[in-house]
């Protein structure tokens, strides 16, 4: 017994999400219209509230990411430098 898995484009999950967000129809109103399970209503519907915050960041947290990213990307720099240096360092003693 073989079921073929049906795969939902994110914008058909978005609606489905924002549908039992909104709250005019139960979850069991909602699975049978959009034909999908009550657990994967919930599941879409847990996914797109944690995500949300990620849509409002302002300006300052984006930022922030580039400014960790560019911070180890000057740390591994250093620590480069640093290991030839000693390198350096010690072939001089030589």
């Amino acid at each position: 017994m073989s079921a073929n898995r049906r795969k939902h484009e994110p914008a058909f999950k978005a609606k489905v999400a924002l549908a039992a967000l909104r709250g005019d129809a139960t979850i069991a109103e909602l699975a049978a219209r959009f034909n999908v399970t009550q657990n994967q209503i919930y599941a879409w519907k847990r996914a797109l509230v944690e995500a949300a915050p990620k849509v409002f960041r302002d300006h300052l947290g984006r930022g922030d990411e580039l400014g960790e990213r560019k911070l180890a990307e000057l740390y591994e720099q250093v620590g480069r430098l640093m290991v030839e240096r000693d390198f350096l360092l010690r072939k001089s003693a030589l």
